[in-house]
């Protein structure tokens, strides 16, 4: 698993979730986690949650944290289990760096709760190829539907709090990688 933070700054608007975008766009072939910041805003068409469509959602912020993972040979099962690692590890470093206290921050799935304010937006989703992630973070609370949190909120700064997050990933995936490798079959 490849990390790279891209600091051109994209606005997401759900085409970027798709089989090869860090091979076609950035030159990382394989397995993948790739940040940016940019703002976001996803039209119906690119809306991949059916309960969003279903009820109408509005995907937008002003300005936000992205990642886009891919992993191939992997089913959506396994996608949607990193997709919760990496809201894990989003809430872990919050902790750590003592930005928040434990009892004010909430995971759900893939979502974080801080204060009650949305933290994060994300979807797992599969290709013919491969299974993708995207998973972004508010870094302002501009220009969202919902009640936010974000990284402006507790003076973090973007890039290192995005290396961390994607390097940690990248040393956990590999992690399990390695762990399934080294165990012997049972008759």
């Amino acid at each position: 698993m490849q990390y790279m933070f891209v600091e051109s700054h994209v606005r997401y608007d759900g085409s970027q979730l798709r089989s090869l975008y860090s091979y076609l766009n950035h030159q990382i072939l394989g397995d993948s986690i790739v940040a940016w910041v940019g703002g976001c805003e996803i039209p119906s068409e690119n809306i991949v949650d059916a309960e969003d469509l279903l009820q109408g959602s509005e995907i937008r912020g002003s300005q936000m944290l992205h990642f886009i993972v891919e992993k191939f040979h992997t089913p959506l099962f396994a996608g949607v289990a990193l997709q919760r690692l990496l809201a894990t590890i989003v809430r872990d470093l919050l902790i750590e760096k003592k930005v928040i206290e434990v009892d004010k921050i909430q995971r759900l799935g893939d979502d974080i709760f801080i204060n009650g304010g949305k933290f994060n937006i994300s979807i797992a989703t599969q290709s013919p190829t491969s299974t993708l992630i995207h998973f972004a973070i508010n870094i302002s609370n501009e220009g969202t539907p919902v009640k936010t949190s974000s990284l402006s909120d507790f003076g973090l700064e973007v890039k290192d709090f995005s290396d961390q997050i994607g390097n940690r990933f990248s040393e956990e995936v590999t992690s399990i990688e390695n762990a399934t490798m080294k165990v012997r079959w049972v008759e």
